[in-house]
């Protein structure tokens, strides 16, 4: 058996990118939309009492993987991330491995990099203005792939203003009130969805927002009733229905399957986004395994060339 490249967090963040990350995981879409790649449902294993591992497999692009990753929100109180994890890279032509992935480098990049392709997609034209309300992880990788994609100047909210200070200095930004965040043009909510921060006085005309931290049933970042008057977008509906911000208003039978489209289709043209400037629209982000297989086509690529360094094992 050959030797098997890891691609540690640093390696993983030094080979790709934010604006690459765009690229790549808006290509996943396309690819996806398309019936190119194929990614079967996202699996739940409960690890009680406060935390779950998820698998999550994709193929695509002669590549097939498999990521399995935790998600235990009580860890950063004893020096732990909430999530971690491998991504598993063989390929699909022979099943030979391929690679072992960090996977939370990989799920920060992605989840950053789909929230500046849905605000491509769905904002305004002329939107500009970026709020994040939630400056941890993943928070800050959302800032960093929508000022890659040209948004901003942005405001920044989060219950630690060291972390909205701090994330600020680096991108040139500014901390702010939650108030001041919900006022921009695209408003990226990355928080642990156990309670509301968008409420329906706070919507606003040509406004579009990206939920990136209700992930499971149970959390939401926005009152049903904010939900139901927006125009509905997510990554992907039977993932979304069962774990995500649609997933409460779609219970109480506020919203229904054809209020709701998804992104690929959109980036194909086999949908239309919003309905004009005036619109408010949300997009629903519950992760998906082909943005990770998205951000392993480039790293196996930057391995190949010899752009960036790992160490090996043999199995």
């Amino acid at each position: 058996m050959p030797e098997i490249p890891v691609f540690d967090h640093d390696a993983v963040l030094a080979a790709v990118d934010p604006l690459a990350a765009v690229e790549h995981v808006r290509h996943g879409f396309v690819e996806y939309a398309s019936g190119q790649w194929v990614m079967p449902p996202k699996v739940y294993l409960d690890a009680p009492p406060g935390g779950d591992f998820r698998a999550m497999p994709a193929r695509g692009a002669g590549l097939a993987i498999l990521k399995w990753v935790t998600s235990f929100p009580g860890n950063p109180a004893v020096g732990l991330p909430v999530v971690m994890g491998v991504i598993c890279v063989s390929s699909a032509m022979d099943g030979r491995p391929l690679a072992l992935v960090d996977a939370r480098a990989v799920t920060a990049l992605r989840t950053g990099a789909v929230a500046a392709v849905a605000a491509q997609e769905l904002a305004r034209e002329d939107a500009c203005t970026v709020g994040i309300v939630g400056c941890g992880l993943h928070g800050a990788w959302a800032a960093r792939c929508l000022a890659a994609a040209e948004f901003g100047p942005g405001l920044l909210f989060d219950p630690d203003p060291e972390a909205a200070g701090g994330l600020a200095g680096e991108l040139g930004w500014e901390a702010g009130a939650l108030s001041e965040v919900l006022e921009c043009d695209v408003v990226t909510c990355v928080t642990p969805g156990a309670e509301p921060v968008v409420r329906t006085g706070d919507l606003h005309p040509g406004m579009h927002l990206n939920m990136l931290g209700a992930d499971v049933r149970g959390k939401a970042e926005a009152e049903i009733e904010a939900v139901e008057r927006c125009e509905l977008f997510c990554d992907d509906w039977q993932q979304a229905s069962h774990g995500g911000e649609l997933t409460a208003p779609l219970e109480a039978g506020r919203i229904t399957r054809e209020r709701v489209t998804e992104l690929g289709a959109v980036l194909t043209g086999a949908a239309p986004g919003r309905s004009g400037p005036q619109a408010v629209t949300l997009f629903d982000s519950t992760g998906l395994a082909i943005q990770d297989l998205a951000i392993c086509l480039p790293l196996l690529e930057a391995h190949g060339n010899g752009s960036v360094k790992v160490s090996s094992i043999r199995l």
